[in-house]
């Protein structure tokens, strides 16, 4: 259990920088419940998060199975969602470029904060390689159903932790905590808006690549 936790505590570290929903709960405490909907929007995620690790952990071996032996048509969706992502990422660098939207959040419920937090974390599930790298390393540590359950769980609580800080503040300091949540929100934000359409460009060029090699030489680069 120690060498799995040795490897896992890396993986978290890089796992947990996620700017998007840290701006979810910044806007959630700009409410009228701030700290019911902030709290609210990282419970959804986590509880999605574990479920999705619950699932995808008991559904690898098939996943694995069906990497390791692909097919055409795996290779056409690969070239769809490839294709998708490079939408995607020219529509996020354009949207930086002209500034977004800001989410409209002032009637936010914690039920509705709570389901915003799961939606963020559906999304956000494709493109958390980290989160399939602690899998992947729980699995290999053959624990038994419930340890592995366990583990999951303890990695997802230790992930929402950082998290804490944001209705911390505003629990501590009151709405003097916010501009301070806003400063750091806003450098998150100019940040992911140079990076998101890059790595978003990078998956789905991989993807398109990968499906464009496969259909002329047939097979896959990876």
């Amino acid at each position: 259990m120690q060498d799995l936790l040795t490897v896992l505590i890396p993986v978290l570290l890089a796992d947990v920088v996620n700017p998007v929903l840290f701006a979810f709960m910044v806007y959630a405490v700009g409410t009228e419940r701030p700290l019911l909907n902030a709290n609210a929007v990282l419970l959804g995620h986590t509880a999605a998060y574990l479920a999705f690790g619950i699932g995808l952990a008991f559904a690898y071996d098939a996943i694995s199975e069906r990497l390791g032996n692909p097919e055409p048509m795996d290779f056409v969706i690969s070239l769809v969602i490839g294709l998708v992502l490079l939408w995607f990422a020219w529509k996020t660098a354009r949207g930086s470029a002209t500034g977004g939207a800001t989410p409209e959040v002032a009637r936010l419920t914690p039920l509705k904060a709570f389901v915003t937090g799961a939606i963020v974390n559906a999304i956000g599930i494709p493109f958390a390689l980290p989160y399939f790298a602690a899998i992947d390393q729980v699995l290999k540590a053959d624990l038994s159903i419930t340890q592995s359950v366990m583990v999951l769980a303890g990695y997802n609580l230790a992930y929402a932790l950082p998290f804490l800080i944001v209705p911390g503040l505003v629990l501590v300091l009151g709405d003097a905590g916010r501009p301070i949540l806003i400063r750091i929100n806003e450098k998150l934000d100019r940040i992911s808006a140079y990076l998101m359409p890059i790595l978003l460009g990078l998956v789905g060029g991989a993807l398109v690549a990968d499906a464009s090699h496969y259909f002329v030489v047939g097979e896959g680069l990876w």
